[in-house]
């Protein structure tokens, strides 16, 4: 059937066709346009209608698929979700949300945390609804918990090398909140463009553009962001992965870190440090980088959170910037809300002092290493000629696939076995002709998950 589907794409846009399409089709779904069980035209099909690439269509809808927007039966063609609802299907941040039932979910994000101590973590809350400072009876600091903020300036300055006092730490509600506040500060400080790594975090992009701010990519390599070509852009403020490059796992080299920071002093300008995975490194070959910051604290604005190293659900996160600026973003703060949660931050402080955290870190580096092996493993054997780029680190691995791969239909036909993955080109700003990769999440797998889940991946592989 020769089916067709209005889209409306733009070549000069800054958003992928890919991220196009999809945009399109779930607004169009979201405002009751195409109803459910209505049926969408073959991929070939759409992608002859728009003069574009088919592996474009079917990474459009393979994503549709894994977000619940779309249902694939064989013989019977793609068709709208028949059960979808209308206020359930837009994905969050992480790239959490409705997906369609698998037995491998390789997604990377906070989903894919392997979870928080439970012991450790009751012992520490019980002792903060008890303590007779107990902060119940009154509102939070809006900074955050004094406690906490001298615990965190002598952790990160320990494990991350953060250069910090606990007048310069923020309390915040995840790193979210974090770009929020930013977001909103910087435009009245005149800076209305911000500076992101491409490929990064699609979620990050979009929320950036939500808040109204302009988003620049600058492109990323083997030694991190391109420090040259953001040199080329009319931002003064850039979000950057500096340890751990999200998703390509690049470390950001030392004459790239020197050369950053040169240039958020020329233009006056910040970097924001996003130090997402909290240093989680296993890699023997290669020494753990230090935080960007300690090179220059009044320029680089560090960012963390509990999301990877505990949980996403404690909605807990941190950052570290100059007073002038932490003012700002604490005046900004005060008109949303009255800062994060007392008894939360009492425990995770408890958990700092008394070494429980650091012993948690251990056992989940133990852990995350034990995974990284077992994937290694698995792509040697199922998944010949793939590469899975160093260092060792975090809860999500790079892998490169040969040049021959077809992505898109890896991706799609992986979702039909029952394995969720992303590709490399979900994570780009605008299409480039790179090499096919897998952005997979392994921490959460048990060791003969990774395995199963690889198997499922090389007989799709064999097949194209």
């Amino acid at each position: 059937m020769s089916l067709h589907l209005a889209v409306t794409i733009s070549r000069n846009s800054d958003e992928s066709l890919t991220s196009q399409i999809q945009r399109f089709v779930k607004q169009e779904i979201q405002q009751g346009t195409l109803h459910p069980g209505t049926r969408l035209p073959a991929t070939r099909r759409l992608a002859e209608d728009l003069g574009i690439s088919r592996s474009v269509v079917v990474e459009a809808y393979a994503q549709l698929a894994a977000e619940g927007y779309l249902e694939a039966a064989r013989g019977a063609g793609t068709r709208v979700t028949g059960h979808l609802s209308r206020d359930a299907v837009v994905p969050a941040l992480l790239d959490e949300g409705p997906v369609p039932t698998v037995r491998w979910d390789l997604r990377p994000g906070g989903h894919n945390a392997p979870g928080v101590p439970h012991k450790e973590w009751l012992t520490a809350y019980q002792r903060a609804l008890l303590s007779p400072k107990s902060r119940g009876a009154s509102y939070p600091s809006l900074a955050g918990e004094p406690e906490l903020r001298v615990e965190l300036a002598r952790h990160l300055g320990r494990l991350r090398g953060v250069r910090a006092t606990p007048s310069t730490v923020l309390v915040v509600n995840g790193f979210a909140q974090t770009l929020a506040l930013l977001c909103a500060a910087l435009p009245a400080m005149g800076i209305t463009d911000l500076a992101v790594e491409d490929p990064c975090h699609p979620g990050q992009r979009r929320f950036v553009q939500d808040s109204g701010m302009r988003v620049l990519p600058v492109p990323v390599d083997d030694e991190g962001i391109d420090v040259d070509a953001l040199a080329t852009t009319p931002a003064r403020v850039v979000l950057v992965t500096p340890a751990h490059q999200f998703p390509t796992g690049a470390v950001l080299s030392a004459r790239r870190r020197e050369a950053l920071v040169r240039w958020a002093r020329a233009v006056d300008g910040w970097v924001i440090e996003d130090d997402y995975d909290g240093g989680l490194w296993y890699d023997d070959q290669h020494p753990r980088p230090l935080a960007l910051q300690r090179l220059e604290p009044d320029r680089v604005i560090y960012t963390g959170t509990a999301s990877k190293l505990l949980t996403p659900g404690l909605r807990l996160g941190w950052l570290t910037a100059p007073e002038d600026l932490l003012h700002r973003l604490l005046r900004v703060r005060a008109r949303h809300d009255l800062g994060t949660e007392s008894f939360t931050q009492l425990a995770l402080a408890d958990l700092l002092r008394g070494g429980l955290f650091d012993r948690h870190l251990r056992r989940l580096t133990e852990r995350c290493a034990a995974r990284r092996g077992a994937l290694a493993q698995a792509v040697h054997t199922r998944l010949p000629g793939a590469t899975v780029l160093e260092p060792a680190a975090g809860l999500h691995a790079y892998l490169r696939l040969p040049a021959h791969t077809d992505e898109a239909a890896l991706v799609a036909g992986a979702l039909r076995r029952g394995v969720l993955v992303r590709g490399g080109a979900a994570f780009g700003a605008v299409p480039r002709r790179e090499a096919p990769a897998l952005v997979v999440g392994h921490a959460h797998l048990p060791l003969s998950g990774v395995a199963e889940a690889f198997r499922e991946l090389g007989a799709v592989a064999g097949r194209g």
